[in-house]
């Protein structure tokens, strides 16, 4: 199991940002897939405290349920590269 888990949607463009840093950066990552609806986002929420992804959780370094993917590419940037 990764240390990085990716809460996303496919065709979200904002999520595809995140993957394709953690690909750059050749990170190994579990993907969760969630439900289109926000009302039914209930695994995302319980970690981020909201239902928009991406959501990233990071055991290594305490992120505990980070959103917006200019902040998870700038933190993977730093933390990583």
């Amino acid at each position: 199991m990764a240390n990085i888990t990716l809460y996303e949607l496919p065709g979200c463009p904002y999520c595809a940002k995140v993957v394709d840093k953690l690909d750059e950066l050749g990170l190994e990552y579990d993907s969760i897939e969630v439900p289109r609806s926000h009302s039914q986002r209930t695994e995302v929420e319980a970690v981020s405290d909201q239902t928009g992804v991406p959501v990233i959780i990071d055991e290594e370094h305490g992120i505990d349920g980070m959103s917006e993917s200019d902040d998870i590419v700038e933190f993977l940037e730093e933390s990583y590269a």
